[in-house]
C-alpha cells in the first residue's frame, strides 16, 4: 500500500532517469495527470499518454527527456515539498521561487493544479506539492 501517491510518482521518475530509461509507467490519478501535463508544458518531458487498463485506474506512460549532447536528464532535481505528515501551504505572495526562478513549483490551489508563477498571477495560494529544476 502506498501512502503518498505523489511521492511515488516523483520517485518513479527520479529512479527511471537515474537508470537512463526512456519510458516510465505510473499508475494514474487525476492529480498525477495534471502534474504530467504541467511537466510536458514546461518542457521537462518529451511525451506522455494516458492508457486505460482493465481496472478503472489506468496508467500514465511518460517519455523522459534527455539532452542530446550531454545525455543528462531534463529534470535535474525533483523533490516533494508538502507531504502527508507535514503539509506546506503558502499564500500567493509567500510562494518561494525555485532556484532563483529557474525551476518551477507545482501548487494545488482552489482553482486547480498550477505552477507557482500561474498561482502568483491568479493571486491564489495553496499546497506546494513539489519543486522541479
Amino acid at each position: 500500500m502506498n501512502t503518498d501517491p505523489i511521492s511515488d510518482f516523483l520517485t518513479r521518475i527520479r529512479n527511471a532517469q537515474m537508470a537512463r530509461h526512456s519510458i516510465v509507467e505510473i499508475p494514474a490519478s487525476n492529480l498525477k495527470k495534471k502534474i504530467t501535463e504541467i511537466l510536458y508544458q514546461k518542457g521537462y518531458i518529451s511525451k506522455y499518454i494516458f492508457q486505460e487498463t482493465e481496472n478503472k485506474q489506468g496508467v500514465i506512460k511518460i517519455a523522459l527527456k534527455y539532452d542530446a549532447v550531454t545525455k543528462l536528464p531534463a529534470i535535474r532535481e525533483i523533490e516533494r515539498e508538502s507531504r502527508p505528515g507535514l503539509r506546506k501551504y503558502s499564500g500567493s505572495t509567500e510562494i518561494k521561487r525555485v532556484k532563483g526562478g529557474l525551476g518551477i513549483a507545482i501548487v494545488s490551489t482552489s482553482k486547480g493544479v498550477m505552477t507557482d508563477k500561474e498561482a502568483k498571477a491568479n493571486k491564489v495560494g495553496g499546497e506546494v506539492l513539489c519543486h522541479i529544476f
